[in-house]
């Protein structure tokens, strides 16, 4: 049985050191098509960077803060000091098949192939070879991004549903193979609690008789995402 609700689990340590060219050290400015995602924070101190059609904001984070962040909302992760986070998203398995969208400057997110190119990192690198590859990538989004959250402070948010556009038309033709995923993760389980609630309906237990404990440790190696290192939790196969 999947982790609940069809959502996937990683803890997040956010970059630090080296800082973007404005100053701040943290993640790479990007959006979700289809997936919500939340930050619970377990250590350190930092702030979220958002962008959505109501404007810029800046949310501290420290530890206990729990802040989520729908389709649409362009965050940036920026650490202040050793700042850890358990990251939760919705439709487990959408995320890592390229929910994503980095805010790339328009003439690159507006190019599949130019996008691809800026957004992939190289494989069987050292890892002097990625962290330069992160700090490019996260470069060219926050250049990005800073022209949208500039247009969007003189009330212009043309820019932002601009890279909307450019962004459905990178994942569109993913979307046949994000739906089966979703079948057999997300709705399956609703459809399960729906036959749950129906047996307990009609005065049927069965289901308590396979109950179980279930376990995912975190993955032993840490991979370098958007925000940070990542370590994964694999929930689907407990």
């Amino acid at each position: 049985m999947s982790f609940p609700g069809g959502t996937s689990v990683s803890r997040l340590s956010v970059y630090t050191g080296r800082c973007a060219a404005d100053g701040l050290a943290g993640g790479t400015p990007h959006l979700h098509t289809a997936s919500t995602e939340a930050y619970v924070v377990i250590a350190g101190a930092g702030a979220l960077h958002t962008l959505d059609t109501g404007g810029f904001r800046e949310t501290p984070l420290a530890a206990g803060t729990t802040v989520w962040f729908t389709p649409g909302a362009i965050h940036r992760a920026v650490n202040h000091g050793d700042l850890h986070v358990v990251v939760i998203m919705s439709n487990a398995g959408l995320p890592e098949a390229g929910d994503a969208v980095m805010t790339f400057p328009p003439d690159v997110v507006a190019d599949p192939d130019r996008y691809r190119q800026a957004a992939t990192l190289p494989r069987d690198a050292s890892p002097e070879e990625l962290d330069e590859a992160v700090h490019r990538r996260r470069e060219l989004a926050v250049a990005g991004f800073r022209a949208l959250t500039a247009a969007a402070s003189d009330g212009d948010l043309g820019p932002l549903h601009r890279l909307y556009d450019s962004a459905v038309a990178l994942v569109r033709l993913r979307v046949a193979g994000w739906r089966e995923t979703w079948r057999q993760n997300v709705e399956r389980q609703t459809r399960h609690t729906g036959d749950i609630l129906d047996a307990l309906e009609h005065g049927d237990g069965g289901h308590l008789s396979a109950s179980a404990l279930l376990e995912s440790p975190q993955s032993s190696t840490a991979g370098w995402g958007m925000c940070g290192r990542l370590r994964t939790h694999d929930v689907t196969h407990p």
